[in-house]
């Protein structure tokens, strides 16, 4: 693509140079550069690409995107100085790689929890339906059949928009996508054209980031602020914030509840440990989830669906046949007579929802051990709030790593032990090693117990000193039944 043609419809301050050109790709990384390329230098939260202009000049790149030019001009390069790269780079991909979007119908899902299972569920229900389907999420992305490996819950803009111009390339009709607070608040999702959004819910989450609950709420709540009118806004009418979130949108708006009137009305009416018979807007459906808050999750897949014109009848029908997603309340049964259970819960809310669903399910018959941590260099205001949950909830508490990445694991568990009662202390153990931590809640369990071990849930390593090892909780729990036999 032709220089000039890729900066039409961002304000430059200054061009120095040529900009009838050939663009041969574009990145935000030096190290990723090739003969060609156009460099775009972003202010990031780790370092400052104006200080790798050089080094991407000298990979091949001829021309440079930046808010500062440099002292040095090099004649061969073309430099354009605009006011904001971080924002204006989401509009460079998304015209670089042909505006996908236009080709696709993108439906973004926002919220504290439940982003990957709803994302996740709405893929696999659209492939049941005939169509060919993207997905965009924290365990994996996929072009329809095909899995391509994720780093991140949203990518960068660059990688996004090349994920979804192969999507369009591919003939995908729909694309699912989680949209994490991060990705808002550094507009990795600028330039984007979304035909729906869905709000699940909001807690405390990434404060380490945005400093304040109302920067984490006021970046999710951007996301439907910017969605076109002829757009959907699915929200959550249960949480006090649903309503909230999309008071300024200009999107038609749509409510999902278990507890009042609204678009999309949901009942439990039976629970198991196997699943739970639903009430759909007055309709029965079995489903293979427990929980209320994969009742919740349930609701906006259908309201979703429906939204995008899906007959109520076919929606149900498949509904009915979607399993869980890995590491999301995911059940494991022991040759001793008691259940495990992986999630991914790393919130307080998330550990409470699934303890409570628990609960829900064994209505007192058995003891519930939880093995928990908290991550490393994130938020350390939720670490006592999660012991708390998982002692409040929880006959025995094992507190161990989860992703220590670059602290001591012993102090961020001191950390979680200081939200812990003295009088509560006696049902707490702690263990730093991961492994021992669910081997020993292995031994501790009875037929009919069961053990929860939470935190990283579909994650296959453990992040230490930079380093990411091997290590998948529900691994380790198989290779554990396999010797109880």
């Amino acid at each position: 693509m032709k220089l000039n043609e890729l900066i039409t419809g961002i304000t430059t301050y200054d061009i120095v140079g040529n900009t009838e050109k050939d663009i041969t790709g574009i990145q935000l990384d030096s190290r990723q550069i090739k003969g060609g390329n156009l460099f775009i230098a972003v202010k990031g939260t780790q370092a400052d690409g104006h200080a790798y202009i050089d080094a991407a000049i000298q990979k091949g790149a001829t021309a440079v995107v930046c808010e500062q030019l440099p002292s040095d001009l090099k004649p061969e390069v073309t430099y354009i100085r605009i006011a904001d790269t971080e924002g204006s780079t989401g509009k460079l991909a998304t015209k670089f790689y042909g505006d996908p979007t236009d080709k696709l119908e993108l439906i973004g899902v926002t919220g504290t929890n439940g982003k990957t299972t709803i994302a996740t569920l709405l893929y696999n229900m659209f492939r049941k339906m005939g169509y060919k389907t993207g997905l965009i999420s924290t365990v994996c992305n996929y072009i329809d059949g095909e899995a391509i490996p994720t780093e991140h819950t949203t990518p960068d803009p660059i990688t996004l928009n090349s994920l979804l111009g192969r999507m369009a390339d591919e003939g995908c009709k729909y694309v699912f996508m989680e949209v994490s607070s991060h990705s808002i608040a550094q507009k990795r999702i600028s330039g984007l054209k979304f035909a729906g959004g869905i709000f699940t819910n909001i807690t405390r989450d990434h404060l380490d980031y945005h400093k304040t609950f109302e920067n984490y709420l006021k970046a999710k709540k951007t996301f439907f602020d910017e969605l076109p009118k002829n757009a959907f806004a699915l929200t959550n009418a249960d949480d006090k914030n649903g309503m909230v979130m999309v008071q300024n949108t200009k999107a038609h708006i749509a409510t999902y509840s278990l507890r009042t009137l609204c678009d999309f009305k949901g009942k439990v009416l039976e629970d198991g440990m196997e699943g739970m018979l639903m009430e759909i807007n007055n309709r029965e459906v079995n489903v293979q989830f427990i929980g209320r808050f994969n009742a919740y999750n349930l609701l906006a897949v259908y309201g979703a669906a429906c939204l995008l014109g899906k007959k109520p009848e076919d929606i149900l029908i498949i509904l009915s046949t979607l399993r869980p997603v890995s590491g999301r309340l995911d059940a494991m049964r022991s040759p001793k007579g008691y259940t495990a259970i992986v999630d991914y819960a790393h919130t307080p809310d998330a550990l409470t929802n699934v303890l409570s669903a628990i609960h829900e399910v064994q209505k007192g018959k058995g003891r519930i051990i939880t093995v928990v941590g908290a991550g490393g260099n994130r938020d350390k205001g939720k670490r006592p709030l999660m012991a708390q949950e998982a002692v409040k909830q929880s006959d025995r508490v094992i507190i161990t790593s989860d992703n220590p990445r670059f602290e001591e694991p012993q102090a961020i568990i001191d950390d979680m032990l200081s939200g812990v009662k003295p009088k509560d202390m006696s049902k707490v153990v702690s263990i730093v090693d991961r492994k021992e931590a669910i081997r020993t809640a292995c031994l501790l369990a009875l037929p009919g117990d069961v053990i929860l071990v939470a935190g990283k849930g579909h994650e296959n390593y453990q992040e230490i000193k930079g380093v990411k090892h091997h290590f998948d909780d529900k691994e380790i729990l198989k290779n554990i039944f396999d010797n109880e036999k």
